[in-house]
């Protein structure tokens, strides 16, 4: 265990040679719809996109990339790569069904879907229970490039190769990463990445301050796009099965009609935690990042932004909680949840008609004892002293969701008792 990590120059990043020479050395790109979707063919061989309609949602990322005039070099060239990836990943997901059109008739048996507001132990316990061989689930190797190349041939797979080669350099160039959030190729990733192809979801917020997509995506209804995801669900079932899957994103809470609409039958567990002490874990993470995306460091203005997004999660999450029939869904409390791991994952167990078979609690048991909370170092946050905001009314803001779900408060450094 390392001991307590305070980043004391999230305003003013005091930036390695590394990172300086990283954004020097990148060069500019343009955003444009077309420049994506040619790179995407030239790096695919392919041509064939699908349905047409995403074009309008790449060009609205790609405004709102260029309306955020404080990115830098390499944070426009990210995003832009970003938008290249999944548009390879869409030429690949629909060749592969133009060849094997028996692939949308693949059965998704009762998915069990983890819903929750980041930093609230999502990506935990989708790893948990992703240890039972018997669920299908999204680990980030797979997610980075869902449909394998013709030359992705080989144990391991060149795909797996690529992303642990990839991580490995996000993690030299922000060695404090993996304190907040781990991300090593085989660790479960979001499967909102799935909807990436179809340029949806909630993505470019993490990466930029896309205003004009932020407001399209919250006034338009996402079950299709999480039909979309479903439909990469059955290629990847069908490239490997099994066919019941374990996944998990925050932007589920904000989505739950939508998500129940596409899986009638999924399994829903929803994770609850003081939306405070979330706010200021995933802001922390994000302005730790922007050192090497951003020319400029607004703190408040970032914490303003996730303030506003945080608490739509959590109003959509109150309205539509009852969207989700009461026999496949549970609340978890973040703080039983950390008091007794292995009863929390027994609960979901019940939920999911799932036995808990020795092999099964055997490789969970494995998994937590290799991932104790703060494996990589505890973060000292200063919600108060770094981004300016007062807790009090932070507090306040978010009656509605205390009133709703008893979590409990977690203290914040400085708060007045």
């Amino acid at each position: 265990m390392r001991d307590d990590i305070r980043i004391d120059d999230l305003a003013q990043p005091r930036l390695t040679p590394l990172q300086q020479q990283a954004i020097d050395a990148c060069p500019p790109v343009r955003m444009d719809v077309e420049e994506v979707l040619s790179a995407a063919r030239a790096a695919t061989g392919l041509s064939d996109f699908g349905a047409g309609d995403f074009r309008a949602r790449l060009a609205l990322w790609l405004r709102s990339y260029d309306e955020d005039k404080d990115l830098t070099t390499l944070g426009r060239a990210t995003l832009f790569g970003e938008c290249v990836r999944y548009a390879s990943a869409r030429l690949r997901i629909e060749d592969l069904i133009r060849r094997h059109p028996e692939i949308e008739q693949v059965e998704i048996d009762r998915p069990i879907m983890v819903a929750g507001l980041p930093r609230s132990g999502t990506t935990h316990l989708v790893n948990i229970l992703a240890a039972d061989p018997r669920l299908r689930s999204t680990p980030l190797w797979e997610t980075m490039e869902p449909i394998p190349g013709p030359d992705d041939i080989g144990d391991p797979d060149p795909r797996h190769v690529r992303t642990a080669q990839m991580w490995g350099a996000f993690e030299t160039m922000l060695p404090l990463m993996p304190a907040m959030h781990e991300m090593a190729p085989d660790h479960v990733h979001e499967d909102i990445e799935l909807q990436g192809p179809d340029f949806s979801s909630y993505l470019p917020e993490w990466l930029s301050r896309p205003t004009a997509w932020r407001d399209h995506y919250l006034a338009t209804d996402q079950t299709p796009h999480y039909a979309y995801a479903k439909r990469v669900m059955q290629a990847l079932t069908w490239l490997k099965g099994p066919n019941r899957w374990v996944v998990k994103s925050p932007p589920h809470m904000e989505n739950l009609p939508a998500l129940i609409a596409v899986h009638p039958k999924a399994i829903v567990p929803v994770t609850h935690r003081d939306p405070v002490a979330v706010l200021q874990s995933a802001i922390t993470m994000i302005a730790y990042g922007d050192r090497t995306r951003r020319t400029r460091q607004d703190l408040p203005g970032l914490a303003a932004w996730w303030i506003d997004r945080i608490e739509v999660l959590l109003r959509r999450c109150v309205r539509d909680r009852d969207a989700i029939p009461e026999g496949q869904s549970i609340d978890i409390l973040f703080h039983e949840y950390m008091a007794d791991q292995k009863a929390t994952v027994r609960r979901v167990y019940a939920l999911a008609d799932l036995e808990m078979t020795p092999d099964a609690e055997a490789r969970i048991d494995h998994f937590l004892a290799a991932n104790p909370r703060n494996k990589h170092g505890r973060v000292v946050y200063d919600l108060i002293g770094d981004f300016g905001v007062d807790v009090g009314a932070l507090r306040e803001r978010f009656a509605f969701y205390y009133d709703r779900f008893p979590v409990r408060r977690e203290a914040v450094l400085g708060e007045k008792s």
